[in-house]
């Protein structure tokens, strides 16, 4: 299934599609549609689950703004990104990394959009003033 859009693009990022397109011998909107897809992480099963923020409670929101990773999580990213800065990942280990990483940029989104409604509630004070 696939569903059609119009996007307004800048000229410049218009033109280093175009020109990207043409050495790649692909069409613009292939172009787009990939690099979308690849740069979009997927959504987990739960996805269509998520609650927008707005309508959580203030407790939730309260204990959405302290949320972390796992700590198992958490100390495997820290150890496949070690790998990966020193050039030792395996397919394997890269697969791995870009699922941990898509958990951690969730979590952190997030997050950062609960301590925004927080805010916007008067449950935190705003980080800078």
């Amino acid at each position: 299934m696939s569903t059609q859009i119009t996007i307004t693009l800048s000229d410049d990022v218009y033109q280093r599609v175009e020109r990207f397109a043409r050495l790649a011998n692909r069409d613009i909107a292939s172009v787009l549609a990939d690099t979308i897809q690849l740069l979009m992480p997927s959504g987990g099963s739960d996805a269509l689950d998520i609650e927008p923020i707005a309508t959580l409670s203030d407790d939730q929101i309260l204990a959405l703004t302290n949320l972390k990773m796992e700590p198992d999580q958490d100390t495997r990213l820290s150890q496949l990104l070690d790998c990966q800065q020193a050039g030792l990942l395996s397919e394997d280990e890269r697969s791995e990394l870009q699922a941990l990483m898509q958990i951690y940029q969730e979590g952190l989104l997030r997050k950062a959009t609960a301590l925004s409604e927080a805010v916007k509630r008067g449950l935190v004070e705003p980080l800078s003033q």
